[in-house]
């Protein structure tokens, strides 16, 4: 399992209309703040300011074909030659990770094809080579960026 140290992570936050909003740097936009949309928003934090990953190379929620049905991801890190390179799934933080949420990252997996893959409700994270998806190597560390 990887620790990742959020403790420096600001999150841009405001109300409207009741609802409390964070202001998604890639997407460049205010967005509701969920219990997932937070996990994702401190991941993307540190990943921009910790990891020091490029912002023109990180994408939220696109969507991507996986057999018959539309999914969304959360987050993709593309290297650069602007394939994909690392595939996150968050969860909100009352959903455990367990071998359903594996399963969910790892159908995303077979269709993007990433060098890395994390898996994070925010208080467990979890990140492996993605090389072999049926001989998994964890990791105890995030990949640096390959620049």
């Amino acid at each position: 399992m990887i620790h990742p140290d959020f403790s420096g992570v600001q999150l841009r936050l405001r109300k409207t209309d009741g609802k409390t909003l964070v202001f998604d740097p890639i997407r460049k936009k205010w967005v509701t703040l969920t219990p997932e949309e937070h996990v994702r928003q401190y991941m993307l934090q540190y990943f921009l300011c910790s990891m020091q990953y490029p912002a023109g190379l990180i994408a939220v929620e696109k969507t991507i074909q996986v057999g018959a049905r539309t999914k969304r991801f959360d987050i993709v890190v593309y290297n650069r030659e602007h394939k994909p390179w690392m595939l996150v799934e968050c969860k909100a933080p009352d959903v455990p990770v367990t071998e359903a949420t594996l399963h969910q990252l790892l159908s995303y997996q077979r269709v993007m094809q990433c060098s890395y893959w994390l898996l994070t409700n925010g208080s467990q994270t979890f990140c492996a080579n993605a090389v072999d998806i049926d001989n998994i190597a964890w990791m105890n560390l995030l990949p640096a960026h390959d620049f």
